[in-house]
């Protein structure tokens, strides 16, 4: 549930505008004359239904009835409460910026003249009948005029999303409700942390160490700095909560990484997913990939960027000793269906595979595969159930719900030394949960420490130091965000993508273009269904529904890519992050290059489908078995040959990982930090996350994030003595 109000800022003829658009997204199809039946949906003959109902019979294996078949297309998103429930709480969580555009473009274009130019019709587009409003936002697709085609792009993900977690039919239908009705999944154990509380008279705490940001770095730090003596808190402005509360649907999600304005770049372009809104951060929103850095890229880091670190065998030894506590292995996996075709098929291709270790425990909780943006099982050893509960025991202390605006120094002519933070505490009530909406009063608090650590990740670290009066160049600069486009195909056979684990197996040696390990990385996509749907492209109501049928037959697999080129990261009015960053054409190109290698592999495993991740080219279909299946086949080559002519750059990006934001460097001229993690501008300050990476790793930075962070904490340690 929202903890805002969205008829605070939107009116009733805002959201009667609004839904209007919405309807057009996931609209109401039905048999009968447009003249004679409502104007609220799409209309088809009888004989146009049965095709369509042959259709589904030919690429399901467990095709709805004729009866259910019609109700699904009959069913009108915007008459359901809970899709109008999870719209207006999506409104409602908006940031002020993006809700007031929202507002401006919906108001603008319930004028005569706002119509006219947006529509091409005088008539309000809330009045005109269902066929037009679609037609307009199939306009709006293709115009040449940039913002039009982002206001569609995000009302159609937006329906999708929605429609994708309500609807009870497509659940039904798809196999997800028979999951959620039937999950083995039990609830991990609670980690106890006793969190510090403040009555009217604290607003002053003494430390030697205050670290910012509870996850992979953060947490290294607290327990190799708590273990070594220190009084250490961590402070985040998250809250933790009991695995039991923690569940899969998209609302859960949106409030565990409470992104701001970051949730989009400001072209739209990459949809941006990041564990800020929780204890525990990326290490309990995320997946559970424990990749390595990978020997080409740290030779880089070493040779162009001058840090010899990276290519020591001490770093390896780093990596060695902060995979123990995260129980990084490749015992505990259990591969579902996408994650066997790439071991298996894509060797087929002349390319290697192998699985991914994961940071999973052997426990009698079953993770289920629904590990992807939380764990109720606890079996994913993120910084919450490992790192942090080590420091605990070693006496760190942990706040949470402390937002910081800024480090606090003392200077004279020659230094500048920091000595704390200053931030707002907000309570949390005794027993309040995920959702708790009830009003809760913020507090000033200053932190004073020897030592002051910034662990919040590459998009918020940036902002304390800007906020904190540094001049630096680099802040916020140099940022990676591995970007990646999907490819979704369908096959003959009840796959149930969503179960087991997520991501445990790539593709990492395709050729690359200039030969500096920018190749794409093939990975697989998590199958929740706000996620998969949001990556199904829309070109019309009926097709999007159509093609949503097949979703329990789908694998969504990712083209990931190692970014050469960078954007940046800066605050808005109201000190939320926001992301600048658009894919070159050469990572764009590395992009493309992984999904034509998605789509040979999935034609060779006997796809019955191959949906293009861009509307404007058309799904791959085929009948052939596959073993009477080759790359170059006639139709298949066809297809292919038109692919590499398409413009894929409207394709839905998305990205798990942000890095390189407050680069370390050799120098103050080139970076941030320094080799050690201290920040160049002032003295007792550092920086222990994914932002100082030199350049973007190519795989999770989970891993590399944490030995960087055993680093720069043996160094403080070292130099407190």
């Amino acid at each position: 549930m929202s903890t805002k109000n969205a008829d605070d800022a939107f009116t009733d003829a805002h959201f009667q505008a609004l839904f209007a658009l919405l309807d057009a997204v996931i609209p109401s199809v039905v048999v009968g004359d447009p003249q004679t039946t409502s104007q609220h949906s799409i209309h088809i003959s009888e004989d146009e239904l049965d095709n369509l109902y042959l259709e589904v019979q030919g690429k399901t294996e467990n095709p709805p009835s004729p009866g259910e078949f019609r109700e699904y297309l009959a069913a009108r998103a915007v008459d359901d409460p809970k899709f109008v429930k999870v719209v207006k709480d999506t409104i409602a969580d908006l940031p002020p910026a993006p809700a007031k555009q929202l507002r401006q473009v919906l108001d603008f274009m319930k004028t005569r003249l706002g119509s006219l130019i947006s529509t091409g019709y005088l008539t309000p587009f809330t009045e005109q009948p269902l066929s037009v409003r679609e037609s307009i936002l199939q306009s709006w697709q293709d115009s040449w005029l940039f913002i039009w085609p982002m206001i569609a792009d995000n009302l159609a993900a937006m329906g999708k999303v929605a429609w994708s977690t309500t609807d009870p039919l497509l659940l039904k239908l798809g196999g997800y409700q028979d999951y959620l009705d039937n999950r083995s999944a039990k609830p991990g154990p609670t980690i106890e942390d006793n969190f510090k509380q403040f009555d009217n008279s604290i607003e002053h705490i003494e430390t030697d160490v205050v670290i910012v940001g509870s996850g992979c770095g953060g947490g290294v730090c607290a327990r190799v700095l708590a273990e070594a003596g220190y009084q250490v808190i961590v402070v985040d402005k998250g809250y933790c909560y009991p695995p039991k509360q923690f569940a899969t649907t998209f609302e859960d999600t949106g409030l565990l990484s409470d992104l701001g304005d970051s949730s989009l770049t400001v072209d739209g372009s990459v949809a941006i997913t990041a564990g800020n809104g929780c204890w525990g951060r990326d290490g309990t929103v995320s997946g559970t990939a424990s990749n390595r850095t990978p020997h080409q890229v740290r030779q880089e880091w070493a040779d162009e960027h001058g840090l010899k670190l990276f290519t020591t065998s001490y770093f390896e030894d780093l990596l060695d000793r902060v995979s123990e506590p995260i129980n990084a292995n490749e015992f505990c996996i259990k591969q579902n269906h996408d994650g066997g075709v790439l071991l298996e098929d894509f060797p087929t291709l002349g390319s290697k595979s192998r699985i991914i270790t994961q940071n999973l425990s052997l426990s009698e909780y079953d993770s289920d595969g629904e590990s992807a943006f939380s764990c109720q099982a606890s079996t994913k050893q993120g910084s919450s159930v490992s790192w942090l509960p080590a420091a605990a025991k070693a006496g760190a202390q942990f706040i949470e719900g402390f937002d910081v605006s800024e480090v606090l120094f003392e200077e004279d002519e020659e230094s500048k030394r920091a000595v704390g933070v200053i931030g707002i505490w907000t309570a949390r009530d005794e027993g309040s949960t995920l959702h708790d909406s009830t009003s809760k009063t913020p507090r000033r608090v200053t932190l004073k420490a020897k030592k002051v650590i910034l662990s919040s990740g590459a998009l918020n670290t940036p902002l304390i130091l800007m906020n904190s009066g540094l001049q630096n160049r680099h802040i916020g600069k140099n940022l990676h965000l591995h970007p990646c486009g999907g490819m979704i195909a369908t096959f003959k056979g009840d796959i149930r993508g969503w179960e087991d684990e997520v991501m445990t197996s790539l593709v990492n040696e395709l050729e690359g273009i200039d030969g500096k390990g920018h190749s794409p990385r093939v990975e697989v996509l998590n199958m929740l269904p706000f996620f998969t749907m949001a990556q199904l492209p829309w070109r019309n109501g009926l097709q999007f529904k159509m093609d949503a049928l097949g979703f329990r037959h789908m694998n969504t697999f990712l083209s990931l890519v190692r970014d050469r080129d960078t954007g940046s990261v800066y605050p808005n009015a109201e000190g939320n992050p926001v992301v600048a960053y658009t894919p070159s054409k050469f990572d764009h190109a590395h992009i493309k290059l992984g999904l034509l290698a998605v789509a040979k592999l999935c034609y060779l495993r006997g796809a019955a489908e191959i949906l293009s991740p861009v509307r404007n080219l058309a799904p791959f279909r085929c009948t052939v078995p596959a073993t009477d299946r080759n790359v170059d086949d006639a139709d298949f080559v066809g297809w292919l040959r038109l692919s590499q002519q398409t413009d894929f750059s409207s394709a839905v990006l998305i990205s798990g990982h942000q890095t390189g934001s407050c680069r370390m460097s050799t120098s103050e001229e080139c970076g941030v930090v320094d080799e050690k993690g201290a920040v160049w501008e002032a003295q007792d300050l550092y920086v222990a996350d994914a932002s100082v990476f030199p350049s973007a790793s190519g795989v999770n930075p989970m891993m590399t994030t944490m030995a960087i962070s055993e680093h720069i904490a043996q160094g403080i340690a070292a130099s407190m003595k």
